[in-house]
């Protein structure tokens, strides 16, 4: 298995679909990049130089050639995996300057090694961006040019490769004898079935939670933050800005009556900034307990995301109990159904505003339906779904 990363949400799937795998019977090596920030682990190998993983981050958005330097790493990756007699190669992020895509794929297809590929997102799919929903953008259809997505976003590219790069990629992206596409959503899936990819199959499959974590859990939060008295209104992301919707929450806080209080979670020094004195901001938690707590405390979790692959942070919250209301896009609306939460469009504010009171003042969900569509998302079933395609010859019939 091969991500950016060994942490975050990619890099912990990764590393749990090892575990299960092994327990399997399968004998598994996982991969991420060489950074500063690399643990030594008996479990996991870090690949590459980190000086030359240095240099292709700082010339990246310099030429606008992500992902086509660390061509020593790769070489090295390459006569690893081939040395291991590798007979199935997992693919995860392949974004984050760390490898060099010709020589992966050249040494795939050479080696007719078959791939399963989990798409977290849609870089696979274009010339740059991981998401092109907010700049509104189709050019990755049928091919990159003058691309709108901005050149400070990640990851960075301070002049215009789209072209080129869109290219390159769906040369060598294609033409894999035995390719599996996994996404964990069926917006993606639907979007993958539109690009240089639509050849190969795609399989859905959602992402999990840890249901032993996330569950509802009783705490002290609301009288720590004094909000006994209040119907609590909860956001959480990573990365807070107009793609997560920071904005709406703004615009609700001006808004809602005085017994509501919005809290978001995930925050930071420069995101305080911007928010009213009637938001509660926390930038980070302790550990996922602490973060189960706050769901459980919460009347109704608002998601005005703009942009997402699926939204984990929805099931996250109906696991403890909490219902959800988020905006139609992307993945967001599958977490949900009519027993636990309501979706409304993109920017629509003003129904998002009147969904949350309804929710808080009629409590239409319980918590056991809420519980109950989260079990959907039990994270020891969906990897077992990964198991079957790995024993059926790397997921080839």
């Amino acid at each position: 298995m091969i991500n950016t990363v060994d942490y975050g949400s990619t890099g912990k799937i990764m590393l749990q679909l090892k575990k299960v795998a092994e327990k399997h019977g399968f004998t598994v090596d996982t991969y991420s990049r060489k950074w500063f920030n690399s643990k030594k682990k008996t479990s996991h190998n870090y690949f590459g130089f980190l000086i030359e993983n240095v240099l292709h981050r700082i010339f990246s958005p310099l030429l606008g050639c992500e992902s086509l330097m660390s061509f020593f790493g790769t070489i090295f990756l390459c006569r690893k995996l081939k040395k291991n007699k590798t007979e199935l190669i997992h693919l995860h992020n392949l974004h984050g300057h760390f490898i060099c895509l010709p020589i992966l794929f050249r040494f795939i297809k050479k080696n007719s090694i078959p791939v399963i590929w989990t798409l977290h997102d849609c870089w696979s799919l274009t010339g740059r961006c991981p998401h092109f929903v907010l700049a509104k953008c189709d050019r990755w259809k049928k091919g990159c040019h003058d691309c709108p997505y901005p050149k400070r976003d990640y990851p960075q590219s301070y002049i215009d490769t789209s072209r080129m790069m869109w290219n390159l990629k769906k040369k060598y992206f294609t033409g894999i004898k035995q390719c599996v596409l996994v996404t964990p959503s069926q917006w993606l899936g639907y979007l993958t079935k539109q690009s240089y990819l639509k050849d190969y199959p795609v399989k859905v499959i959602i992402s999990g939670i840890d249901l032993s974590i996330f569950k509802p859990t009783e705490s002290d939060f609301c009288k720590k933050y004094g909000l006994a008295d209040k119907k609590i209104v909860l956001g959480v992301a990573f990365g807070w800005g107009i793609r997560k919707g920071l904005d709406v929450f703004i615009e609700l806080a001006k808004r809602l009556p005085d017994d509501y209080r919005i809290v978001l979670v995930g925050t930071d020094d420069n995101v305080d900034k911007k928010l009213p004195l009637n938001i509660i901001s926390i930038h980070r938690t302790q550990n996922q307990k602490e973060l189960a707590e706050i769901y459980t405390a919460a009347d109704v979790f608002a998601n005005p995301t703009r942009e997402e692959v699926l939204g984990m942070v929805n099931v996250e919250s109906l696991a403890c109990g909490t219902p959800v209301v988020t905006f139609r896009t992307g993945g967001s609306p599958e977490c949900i159904d009519e027993t636990c939460g309501s979706v409304v469009d993109c920017d629509d504010v003003d129904t998002m505003e009147s969904e949350i009171c309804r929710i808080c003042d009629e409590k239409p969900y319980s918590m056991e339906a809420c519980i109950a569509r989260s079990k959907k998302f039990d994270m020891n079933d969906r990897f077992e779904e990964y198991v079957k395609l790995y024993k059926i010859s790397g997921g080839f019939l």
